[in-house]
């Protein structure tokens, strides 16, 4: 992709955009790019207004957006002397301009709360994918530190299964490299009261190679994977996925406890957390990568319960990742890489390519009140690369991370509202009858243009579209006028899952042919299939 200087500097942006400019930057030459500007109050969880002040080089100008988009020249600019007040949860997007150059853009999340002071806090997590030191010291040490920006003391982290890569090849020993690391990060944090609580995954190897990783009380299983937790008062109890609808024992061990902690006087108006790696079906995500069906069931008499679960690495931009129905259901994204639902096409620096994962890690935030929970989705890697290098997969992409501790959509809220169980069903707001039908749309005048690529060929820029939650792709068909074929069908992904995301995607033309007429039509689509009105562009190769 090759849209602007910004675009193009994305692609450096693990490797090139520090986390704050002191205020005295050192001279740069007039040619060399500036360095991407600071803020003086670092991103993070606060109960009050911030007041931010941007930090740049001697005669940059920063200009900065507040809804995820890449700013641009035409931007609005920041005046030194009038702070930015942060009133609610934002993203604020940075990039200080010099002359004809301009920064990488960076990302700073702040979530702004009052000062009710929650039971607990809780950060959920899962696929860890963890094997190996050198390629996860520096990325946890990143990730404890965004932790902490959040909840500098939680009072639990739990991982939702699949801490290392075991495919049945005998890496059971690589949970103690999970545990050496996550150890030494609570440590450094100062995180001395915070409980860690691990369920089992489909790459954990075994039970018996989990316990043998980690302290007892990270796993206080009795022998079949699931187990009872405390925290602050607020119930958790971890299922073991892998065995779940099989196991008749766990199945009633669930449903007892769940019934237990739900009766009594205001009992059923309290959550209970349940975790488990594989989510269960007719969930969230519509559904994808789910399984043990039984845990649907035998969860559907407690709408009392919130389900976490990991395994399909979805990403919680998507707001498919919430959903209600008998009970609450959440999606925990992974640390490792995320997903997209399958059958979409990426914008690469090679072109269209077909690709459904990206190198970003996420996850939750939740707070439990007295009458609520609270869901933040946080990144913890958002940074712009793709997930092949020299046609190499990795997701190993090193900080700084110009993204670190962005939001990856508004947080979530779940009430436990009614006297009986079926009344807190019916004031369940993330139902499928609830479901968003808003449609994207162009706000720019001329959306569909063309542009020019590296080697000379064309491609079709596209301005993305707005929506009030994501755009998630766009379906795109070129047409050769003259002949009547069609040279391409595709649905190309917003890229909705990079913090920031860019303005427009170069889509290249296959094999456009110098002098020939084509004629395009784009539509923006959002994550539950609502379109916007389609524009056409009729343009020469």
């Amino acid at each position: 992709m090759r849209l602007t200087p910004l675009v193009i500097a994305s692609a450096a942006l693990a490797l090139a955009a520090p986390a704050a400019v002191p205020a005295t930057a050192q001279a740069r030459p007039q040619s060399a790019p500036p360095a991407a500007p600071g803020v003086s109050v670092p991103g993070g969880r606060y109960d009050h207004t911030v007041s931010l002040k941007f930090r740049a080089g001697h005669g940059d100008t920063v200009r900065y957006t507040l809804d995820g988009r890449t700013p641009t020249r035409e931007s609005r600019a920041y005046r030194p002397g009038r702070p930015l007040r942060i009133t609610e949860d934002t993203n604020v997007t940075a990039v200080a301009f010099r002359g004809g150059r301009a920064s990488v853009p960076v990302a700073y999340g702040y979530l702004i709360k009052t000062k009710e002071k929650p039971l607990a806090r809780f950060v959920v997590m899962s696929d860890v994918h963890v094997g190996d030191h050198e390629n996860n010291d520096k990325k946890y040490e990143s990730f404890f530190d965004t932790i902490g920006s959040v909840f500098p003391h939680p009072d639990a982290i739990l991982s939702n299964g699949d801490m290392i890569n075991d495919n049945g090849d005998g890496k059971g020993p690589d949970h103690r490299i999970v545990s050496d690391i996550f150890r030494s990060n609570l440590k450094r944090k100062g995180m001395t009261g915070t409980q860690l609580l691990i369920s089992n995954g489909n790459h954990d190897d075994s039970l018996a190679a989990i316990r043998a990783g980690y302290p007892k009380a990270w796993f206080p299983d009795s022998g079949g994977g699931y187990y009872e937790s405390d925290v602050k008062g607020v119930h958790l109890l971890t299922v073991n996925t892998e065995t779940y609808d099989g196991d008749a024992s766990q199945r009633t061990w669930l449903k007892n406890r769940l019934t237990a902690l739900t009766t009594g006087p205001g009992a059923s108006r309290k959550p209970v957390l349940v975790q488990g790696h594989r989510p269960t079906t007719g969930t969230t995500m519509d559904g994808q990568q789910a399984s043990n069906p039984g845990l649907a069931a035998d969860l559907s008499a407690f709408p009392q319960a919130i389900l976490f679960s990991g395994h399909s690495h979805l990403n919680v931009n998507d707001d498919r990742s919430m959903y209600q129905r008998d009970f609450t259901s959440v999606n925990d994204g992974s640390m490792s890489y995320v997903e997209v639902d399958h059958g979409y096409q990426m914008v690469t620096d090679n072109g269209l390519a077909d690709r459904f994962e990206a190198p970003t890690a996420q996850a939750l935030f939740v707070e439990i009140y007295k009458d609520r929970t609270e869901i933040d989705r946080i990144n913890m890697a958002a940074d712009k690369h793709d997930i092949y290098t020299g046609g190499q997969w990795s997701a190993s992409w090193q900080p700084p991370y110009a993204s670190a501790g962005t939001l990856a959509g508004p947080g979530w809220t779940v009430r436990l509202k009614g006297s009986t169980n079926q009344q807190i069903k019916d004031n369940f707001r993330y139902t499928a009858a609830r479901r968003n039908t808003v449609a994207p749309q162009f706000t720019t005048r001329r959306p569909v243009t063309t542009a020019r690529v590296a080697g000379g060929g064309t491609a079709l820029r596209v301005t993305q579209a707005v929506d009030d939650q994501i755009v998630h792709h766009y379906q795109v068909d070129i047409t050769d006028t003259a002949t009547g074929a069609k040279v391409l069908s595709s649905e190309v992904l917003s890229d909705y899952y990079f913090m920031p995301r860019p303005n427009a995607l170069d889509i290249p033309v296959p094999d456009a042919v110098a002098g020939h007429r084509y004629r395009a039509d784009v539509v923006a689509v959002d994550a539950y299939g609502n379109a916007a009105r389609p524009v056409s562009l009729t343009f020469t190769g």
